[in-house]
């Protein structure tokens, strides 16, 4: 085979794989994201008692729901 069909074989499995790992990637991410949210109940109650609320389970509930809403509105 000609050297140059070999570099093109590289510099083609090259992008794919670039591009390739890029998405799975990215959807690994979304995924994990979306099981495992970044905050969780106890997070919330901390950061509002922080704040100098006193917050209640409705109150936590609500901002859970509000958030993953958001979440899966992107």
């Amino acid at each position: 085979m000609a050297t140059w069909l070999w570099i093109l074989i590289v510099i083609v499995a090259l992008i794919g794989g670039l591009f390739g790992g890029f998405f799975i990637s990215r959807r690994y991410m979304e995924k994990y994201l979306k099981e495992n949210p970044p905050f969780s109940e106890d997070q919330l109650r901390q950061m509002m008692l922080q704040m100098g609320q006193k917050p209640s389970q409705k109150k936590l509930h609500q901002m859970m729901n509000s958030m993953k809403s958001q979440s899966n509105k992107k």
